[in-house]
């Protein structure tokens, strides 16, 4: 009986069945939702949301993964950085500056042979980000400018710096956006077009999927381990919790807020080049001010996934997979912005976690005191 107690006041399982409780209580808000838009086809819309990358077997749960794959990457920059005590918005100017240099080293370096290309292409996307990142950690640490503010300019300024450079250096004027990639350069499937497909005559049709999720589910468990094995990870995680006793224990605080922006602006960097080097001859960055949804959808993966490296591989993957479901709702006639509803209330009932967290080892509590002064 001790043993289970013990395993229900536990951290993991708490913040488990918190991001559990907040995905029940979206689905049911988003059940709602359906019966006013359309009551007839309510529960058929709810099991389309639920069946998700199902709805078009293995193609579907290929592209599921696919899309996953970046969110996986922002996500953790993102928690990366919640988990030491900063809040960064800047993921999607990160994210859209390493796309750029994977797709500027996938046209213009053709001399590099496979696999070596593609790999360097990544590394490229990763020190990009990082570098992108560096400006408001530096501003954070010298100068005491909030990183919020200082990464929402950032986006802004990545996004039309993509723009001019794809316009300047790998532009394709006639489609209006960036050239393809060499073939060498694409991400490989790595077996993986052998699983998510479906038949197609006497052929496949194939999903997008690729190694990128390999890549991605990798990183998030080397994060997992630099945030919670190593001494520079406990360091990271001790100026988030308070920056002052940190100093006073002889952290270098400054050196660690850069740190962890750095880092954080590489994941989403990476995550950029993981989904522009998709695809047949790459994605293409259309030269559009609109800034990239991977790098903001990155902070509802990190809230559900409550920062935790192996919690943002699942709730990236659910994000991921409902959003395939609710675009298939569109074929009940319901509107696309149904399904952003939905993940938005998850999210929003994601902020009450730490009521069910306090709740259940509370209740506890009260009840193993209350047997120990009875037994008095």
């Amino acid at each position: 009986m001790e043993r289970w107690k013990k395993i229900l006041v536990s951290d993991e399982l708490n913040n488990a069945m918190s991001s559990i409780f907040a995905i029940l209580i979206g689905l049911l808000f988003g059940f709602i939702i359906l019966l006013i838009s359309n009551p007839s086809q309510a529960v058929e819309g709810l099991i389309i949301i639920l069946k998700g990358g199902f709805s078009t077997g293995g193609k579907g749960m290929g592209q599921v993964l696919y899309f996953a794959t970046p969110l996986i990457l922002t996500g953790l920059s993102v928690g990366f950085a919640f988990k030491t005590g900063l809040f960064n918005i800047g993921a999607a100017g990160q994210f859209i500056m390493g796309a750029f240099a994977a797709i500027y080293v996938g046209v213009k370096w053709t001399f590099l042979p496979a696999p070596l290309h593609w790999i360097i292409a990544l590394a490229a996307a990763a020190v990009v980000g990082g570098l992108w990142a560096l400006i408001p950690g530096l501003m954070k640490a010298y100068l005491n400018v909030h990183e919020v503010i200082a990464t929402i300019m950032m986006n802004y300024i990545g996004m039309y710096s993509a723009n001019y450079l794809v316009k300047l250096t790998v532009y394709d004027s006639m489609k209006t956006q960036s050239l393809n990639v060499a073939n060498s350069c694409v991400l490989p499937k790595m077996g993986l077009d052998n699983i998510f497909y479906n038949s197609l005559g006497g052929g496949k049709d194939l999903s997008t999927v690729n190694c990128g999720i390999y890549i991605a589910a990798i990183i998030a468990i080397i994060m997992y381990i630099i945030l919670n094995k190593t001494t520079f990870g406990y360091e990271l995680k001790a100026c988030g919790f308070n920056a002052d006793a940190s100093k006073y224990a002889g952290i270098n605080e400054k050196r660690n807020i850069v740190l962890s922006m750095v880092i954080a602006g590489a994941l989403a960097g990476l995550g950029g080049g993981l989904l522009y080097l998709s695809g047949a001859s790459g994605r293409h960055i259309k030269v559009v001010d609109v800034l990239a949804s991977e790098g903001f959808n990155g902070i509802p993966v990190a809230l559900l996934g409550l920062s935790n490296p192996i919690g943002i591989i699942f709730s990236a993957v659910f994000i991921s997979y409902i959003t395939q479901g609710g675009n298939y709702l569109q074929r009940l006639n319901y509107a696309p912005e149904i399904i952003e509803m939905i993940i938005a209330c998850i999210i929003y009932f994601s902020a009450f976690s730490l009521i069910l967290r306090k709740i259940i080892p509370g209740i506890l509590k009260h009840k193993e005191e209350s047997r120990k002064g009875g037994k008095k």
